[in-house]
């Protein structure tokens, strides 16, 4: 083979490698526009295993151990694989891979990413004490307004929970184990079960 086929080769090679490396992964921003900060409208949670950190779209909410939370109004960086979505806190530098299932939310992961993120902060001010205090320790209460437990838990998994207007919300606390929070007909907590 002549010096020409083979830096010809050479760059064929090259060029394909930056083509399936560039496609693997989707990276996110504020409406296409790099100069905004990304933040979460929820708790992310997830379980750190072995300097793993691994979550669901399910929301695993009280994994047995490691349990972990990516608080809301984290500004974040998202990036997307083939069966993850990876959440950056651009704080920390931590990575979080969420397994995500277009076909148990019944949305795309451009949707769902939409639904999680915001170009500014979630005001947190108009919730009452006990939402708050969900909130902050990543739990429902009894109490709780139905707003408050999405922000708090995340968006509860729609093959689960086919909608928010539902008086009971199914959360995932591991990948075995759920956890139904029930709603009076004023979209506040009366049973946690």
């Amino acid at each position: 083979m002549n010096c020409k086929k083979i830096v010809l080769l050479s760059l064929i090679m090259s060029a394909l490698c930056f083509v399936f490396v560039s496609c693997g992964s989707t990276r996110y921003t504020a409406n296409g526009n790099d100069s905004k900060q990304i933040y979460l409208r929820n708790n992310i949670h997830f379980q750190e295993r072995k300097g793993n950190n691994h979550g669901s779209y399910a929301n695993w909410t009280e994994p047995a151990y490691g349990h972990a939370v990516i608080p809301v109004n984290t500004v974040v960086e998202i990036k997307d694989g083939e069966t993850y979505i990876y959440i950056i806190n651009k704080g920390t530098g931590k990575k979080v891979e969420i397994e995500y299932s277009e076909v148990n939310m019944d949305m795309s992961v451009e949707q769902y990413i939409r639904l999680i993120t915001s170009t500014e902060p979630t005001s947190l001010t108009a919730y009452s004490e006990i939402d708050r205090k969900g909130i902050a320790d990543g739990k429902a209460y009894i109490g709780m307004t139905k707003d408050g437990v999405r922000v708090a838990l995340g968006y509860p998994a729609k093959h689960r929970t086919l909608s928010l207007d539902y008086n009971t919300w199914v959360y995932w606390r591991d990948r075995f184990r759920t956890r139904a929070i029930d709603f009076d007909k004023t979209g506040k907590v009366v049973g946690i079960r």
